[in-house]
């Protein structure tokens, strides 16, 4: 049996995953306590965290100047930061800034393909754009966990999330609303095959 793998990403309504410019801050200013405890509750379960190298330098370099009470430090990311990780670069190299985290040099694809096979607990990519739209091209994503949050980052929004991927068919297996406006919705992609 093959462990599960969610591409977990935060984005806009127009499907930008970082405000880029702008005064947005985290959470593009929208966080409220229903998102901070359903994430927590889903990083809370065991699982094993994959990142690209752009992500998680990007990650590491954050939680290494920040306090360990400082506000943007939410339990859930505390959390994140204690499971085990393997990340997937062919520039790093170990030891990692995380508390159990492994290198894995190679083919992507090839990568996260044996660790599917291997792990015995779900994976789980939070972010790492560039290397989850490679997995979706090649069938290895069994879920997308789009939380939306209520902004359009049009003129300063970074990282556009599902530019330059195939198109997919999307079965929707479960929507929340949290906090009133900001909706969490995983589903099951399928790539689409024209008629």
């Amino acid at each position: 049996m093959t462990a599960t793998y969610t591409f977990d990403v935060f984005s806009t309504l127009d499907g930008f995953g970082a405000p880029g410019g702008g005064d947005w801050g985290g959470y593009w200013g929208k966080q409220g306590p229903e998102l901070l405890d359903e994430r927590l509750a889903q990083f809370s379960q065991q699982q094993r965290m994959v990142f690209g190298a752009g992500t998680f330098r990007m990650f590491a370099g954050f939680f290494a100047t920040l306090p360990k009470d400082s506000e943007l430090y939410d339990p859930w990311v505390s959390r994140m930061i204690e499971l085990p990780a393997t990340v997937v670069s062919n520039t790093l190299t170990e030891p990692l800034d995380w508390a159990d985290g492994t290198v894995a040099s190679g083919n992507a694809v090839d990568i996260v393909a044996r660790l599917k096979e291997e792990s015995e607990v779900p994976l789980r990519s939070h972010g790492s754009i560039a290397l989850n739209r490679t997995l979706l091209a090649a069938g290895l994503v069994d879920r997308v966990q789009v939380t939306v949050f209520p902004v359009i980052n049009a003129k300063t929004g970074a990282n556009p999330i599902f530019q330059g991927t195939d198109d997919f068919d999307l079965e929707l297996l479960d929507a929340r609303t949290l906090d009133g406006h900001t909706q969490q919705l995983t589903y099951r992609p399928t790539l689409h095959i024209a008629k």
